[in-house]
């Protein structure tokens, strides 16, 4: 087994990877897609807009897996980062990472994210959650503020578990977030989030 590994206590791209803390995400390009070739380190994603990205893992790459979870996961005293989008009947939930107790305050707080126009990325402790007809709506806390965000039935939910290089495999699904080389065909130095168990990281 290659020895590239993530550690749940370490700061962590997410998911949120795994999610982000702000000066990473904005210092980072961020990839989403399929892994389409391995040839021993080097990988080949393809995006979800058709185009193939490179990178080489080594020990410049901190990997993470996820994993199905569901709204039971998310209690009060949960850990989530979760990018949202604000409409006219408030916050809604694009995807939800639950954050394992090891990796409480990765990332914490309310900054800008790219999953889709306008969306933010909240890292934050749940303080109440009140189950609906449409959904569950969560009052995360972070330091500076506090938001309420409703999660739908259909909202992507996973969880964090560790993953190695093993794990990106041809036709796995990736989130990876990397310094981007000027021609935008490479990436180095970064985090890569692989879905296991045919899930697709959902951020």
């Amino acid at each position: 087994m290659r020895t590239s590994t993530f550690r749940l206590g370490a700061a962590f791209l997410c998911v949120g990877a795994l999610t982000t803390a702000p000066a990473m995400a904005a210092d980072m390009a961020h990839i989403r897609g399929t892994v389409s070739a391995v040839q021993g380190s080097h990988v080949t994603i393809k995006t979800v807009d058709g185009k193939d990205i490179g990178l080489t893992l080594g020990a410049d790459w901190k990997i993470g897996g996820v994993v199905a979870a569901s709204m039971a996961d998310i209690k009060p005293g949960t850990f989530i980062g979760t990018a949202n989008v604000a409409g006219p009947d408030g916050n809604k939930a694009l995807e939800v990472v639950v954050f394992p107790e090891a990796m409480r305050g990765t990332g914490e707080g309310d900054y800008g994210w790219d999953l889709k126009p306008k969306s933010a990325m909240t890292n934050a402790n749940v303080t109440s959650k009140v189950d609906g007809v449409d959904g569950s709506s969560v009052m995360l806390s972070y330091k500076g503020g506090e938001k309420k965000v409703t999660i739908s039935p259909s909202t992507p939910i996973v969880t964090i578990v560790p993953a190695t290089e093993d794990d990106v495999k041809t036709g796995a699904k990736v989130f990876v977030a990397g310094s981007e080389t000027p021609d935008g065909t490479m990436l180095s130095g970064g985090r890569l989030v692989v879905g296991k168990n045919g899930v697709t990281p959902p951020m």
